[in-house]
């Protein structure tokens, strides 16, 4: 392996040349670990954590990328809030409606909504210091993909581990990103969908159209970012008042 410090160098110096990636801002600290780089500390957003942990991923010499960073909510709130805002939003969300929702508090699991017959999959909800993790099994790609933006929608998220399993297995593929992303648009009060288009080439969402604010434009980015498995994201939104 080459020598640590030239590769912890090398690995700074990738993060400091992208701009999404505000070091000074928000500093990174970058350690080695058996073979892996470790990434730990607060970044600006979700679209800063994926490019680090790609940025870190592609530096010769190491064996993988082991990720601390947690995103700087806009809000601070307590798990117990987090988690009261989350499972609210996914009670309400339409396409959650023959899902069974639990939530697991001090070990304890309470079920906040069961389904009778064959439900249409369960998700289990843990916050820990801000951490949404989610356990349990959706019926798509796409359902699994709207319970993970919920989560980062939600004030006080940091980080989201989205561990939900689809069942029956089907296949993933840059048209069930294409498929998430457009329910996810129209989904968000702050983004008019119809005038977004969006396609993906593996896992590299393209966006186009145009919308009457920077600030939309910001916010549609930011939803295909939040999308699990999503790797890259590329902004052709024009701003036309």
């Amino acid at each position: 392996m080459a020598n640590k410090d030239a590769i912890v160098r090398q690995v700074h110096g990738s993060l400091e040349h992208e701009p999404r990636i505000n070091l000074h801002r928000h500093p990174i600290k970058i350690g080695l670990a058996e073979g892996a780089v470790v990434l730990e500390g607060e970044v600006e957003s979700v679209a800063a954590k994926k490019l680090a942990l790609e940025l870190a991923g592609a530096v010769d010499g190491i064996r993988g990328v082991v990720d601390r960073l947690r995103v700087v909510p806009a809000e601070r709130r307590g798990d117990g809030a987090i988690r009261d805002s989350l499972c609210g939003f996914l009670l309400q969300e339409p396409e959650f409606r023959n899902c069974a929702i639990r939530v697991r508090t001090k070990g304890s699991m309470e079920t906040l909504r069961e389904v009778p017959g064959k439900p249409g999959g369960e998700i289990e909800v843990a916050i820990e210091d801000g951490v949404v993790t989610f356990e349990g099994a959706v019926i798509s790609h796409s359902h699994k993909r709207i319970a993970g933006v919920l989560a980062w929608w939600t004030p006080g998220c940091r980080d989201v581990v989205n561990s939900l399993d689809v069942a029956p297995p089907e296949q993933d593929s840059d048209d069930e990103v294409v498929d998430a992303l457009r329910l996810v648009l129209e989904m968000d009060p702050l983004v008019q969908a119809d005038q977004v288009t969006g396609s993906c080439r593996n896992y590299v969402v393209t966006l186009e159209g145009c919308v009457r604010t920077e600030e939309e434009r910001r916010q549609a980015e930011l939803d295909a970012w939040s999308l699990f498995a999503v790797d890259n994201v590329v902004n052709r939104i024009e701003v036309r008042a």
